[in-house]
């Protein structure tokens, strides 16, 4: 049985990191070792997060230098093969999400998978906003845009010792960076899950603004370019009207 890693990052999310936390220790998937990192939270997130202390694998709280510092943290403390991200506003949609993920990629003999996921109201998560409907995965598909919702990617933890962790000089597109690379670049081999396994609250850091979604933009090409890849003319603008997109799927 695969030993799945589970991360979540956490700093003053007391409003959310209930639903997050819940959605991951009843999973019915016996073998996860989860690991919460919090950046020294002043609300009352740790005092939820210790009520599960039983149930939670490991939890650090000290400072950290942004979102994808503590992420590299958390993979560096994960001893399982597969590892994964639920970020503390986001949530599993059924308590059975770990175990299809496993047979996924076990059924596929794959490096990692991923899934569907849905944009959800902040206050009502029953309202669906957004759709993302991923697809299967075509060698070359990132030219035109393509990505995975990073939530839903799993992969295993040997490949992030091969091509690295997340780049810390990206402020909101390191998760891009890191598919491009692991996927892309290195291409490793991906099984598809076409099911919504996660809702994640709308208002994410890179999408809660015109000027924001442009810096994200312009780190896009950013991403490209580290790993000395050249996007085709219409790459980077096919990614933001694919979000747009999906605004109108049912």
């Amino acid at each position: 049985m695969l030993k799945v890693s589970i991360i979540t990052i956490t700093y003053n999310s007391a409003s959310t990191i209930r639903d997050t936390i819940e959605s991951v220790v009843h999973q019915t998937y016996a073998n996860i070792e989860y690991i919460i990192v919090d950046g020294k939270s002043t609300d009352n997130t740790l005092n939820i997060v210790n009520e599960y202390e039983g149930q939670i694998s490991k939890v650090v709280s000290e400072k950290d230098h942004g979102l994808y510092d503590a992420l590299n943290k958390g993979i560096k403390l994960a001893t399982g093969d597969l590892v994964g991200i639920i970020h503390s506003d986001d949530f599993y949609t059924s308590n059975h999400v770990i175990q299809h993920l496993v047979t996924a990629i076990q059924k596929n003999d794959a490096d990692a998978v991923y899934a569907d996921l849905y944009y959800v109201d902040k206050d009502d998560t029953s309202r669906i906003f957004r759709k993302w409907h991923s697809g299967e995965y075509k060698h070359g598909m990132f030219y035109n845009g393509w990505m995975p919702p990073h939530p839903t990617f799993f992969v295993k933890r040997e490949f992030y010792q091969k091509f690295g962790l997340f780049n810390t000089q990206f402020k909101s597109a390191a998760d891009y960076e890191l598919m491009l690379r692991f996927i892309h670049k290195h291409q490793i081999k991906l099984s598809y899950l076409p099911e919504f396994i996660v809702k994640m609250r709308v208002g994410g850091k890179s999408n809660v603004s015109l000027t924001n979604r442009i810096k994200a933009n312009q780190e896009d090409r950013l991403a490209w370019k580290v790993n000395g890849l050249t996007p085709k003319l219409h790459t980077l603008y096919a990614k933001p009207l694919r979000k747009i997109v999906q605004l109108f799927k049912k």
